[in-house]
C-alpha cells in the first residue's frame, strides 16, 4: 500500500461527523434560531401578560368574608363598606367599626369573626390582603369613573357571586385603553353603578359627555 493511500485512510479516520453535518450550523443560525427566538418572545409576551398572571388571583383573607352573602343575598350596597369610592382615588377597605355595626349582635361569638373582635378590642386594623393593585407607575382614581357612570362590575366582575374575591380583569394598560377609546359599553345611569348584573336598556340615560384621557399623562403622572 502506498504512502498516499495510507494518508488518505488516516484523514478519513479524523472525521467524526458525516460531511452533510457542515450545513447544520448555517441552517440553525439563519433559520431555526430566529424562528425559535420569535416564538419564545411571543410566548413570553402572551403567557406572561396580566391576563394570565393576574386574572384569578385570590389571596387567603384573615376573615372568610363572603360577598355572595353580603352583596348577593343581603344586597348590601358596595358604598356601605367602600365609602371613599365616589369621592376619592381609593375605594377604601372598611374599618372594623363598619363590621361591628352588624356583628356586635349578629354572630357575635362566631370563631370566624375572632380577628374582627380582636381588632375592635385592640384598635389594630384587620390585616386584609389587597386583591386589586396597579403598579406604582400608574395612577387610578375611582371617583371620576363612578361619576361618569362606570359600573363596579366592569372592573371587578360579579362580586355578588364571589365567596372569596378574585381578580376578574387584567387591569393592564391595553385593557384600560380599550375602555378609554370606547367607554360607552361600560356606562350606566349613576344610580345603577353598584348594581350587579345590570343590563342597560336602550332608553337608559347615560352620561354621553365622557372624554377619558388616552394620552400618557392621563395615567402616568
Amino acid at each position: 500500500m502506498s504512502n498516499e493511500q495510507n494518508g488518505s485512510e488516516k484523514d478519513e479516520g479524523l472525521f467524526v461527523f458525516p460531511e452533510w453535518s457542515n450545513s447544520v450550523p448555517p441552517i440553525f443560525f439563519l433559520v431555526i434560531g430566529p424562528v425559535a427566538t420569535v416564538l419564545a418572545i411571543g410566548a413570553v409576551w402572551y403567557f406572561f401578560s396580566p391576563k394570565f398572571t393576574d386574572v384569578g388571583y385570590m389571596p387567603e383573607q384573615p376573615v372568610p368574608y363572603s360577598h355572595v352573602l353580603h352583596a348577593g343575598e343581603l344586597k348590601i350596597d358596595c358604598r356601605y363598606c367602600h365609602t371613599g369610592v365616589e369621592r376619592t382615588a381609593k375605594a377604601g377597605v372598611p374599618p372594623t367599626q363598619t363590621c361591628m355595626n352588624c356583628h356586635a349582635t349578629v354572630k357575635k361569638d362566631s370563631p370566624k369573626l375572632k380577628p374582627v373582635r380582636d381588632s375592635w378590642e385592640t384598635g389594630n386594623p384587620v390585616p386584609w390582603v389587597r386583591v386589586h393593585k396597579l403598579g406604582d407607575y400608574a395612577y387610578f382614581d375611582h371617583s371620576p369613573h363612578i361619576q361618569a357612570g362606570v359600573g363596579c362590575e366592569s372592573c371587578h366582575g360579579r362580586i355578588d357571586q364571589m365567596v372569596e374575591v378574585s381578580q376578574s380583569q387584567p387591569l393592564s394598560m391595553g385593557w384600560c385603553l380599550d375602555c378609554h377609546n370606547d367607554p360607552t359599553p361600560h356606562l350606566r345611569p349613576k344610580d345603577k353603578v353598584t348594581v350587579m348584573g345590570y343590563k342597560r336598556p336602550e332608553n337608559a340615560k347615560i352620561n354621553t359627555n365622557v372624554n377619558p384621557p388616552i394620552h400618557c399623562s392621563g395615567c402616568h403622572r
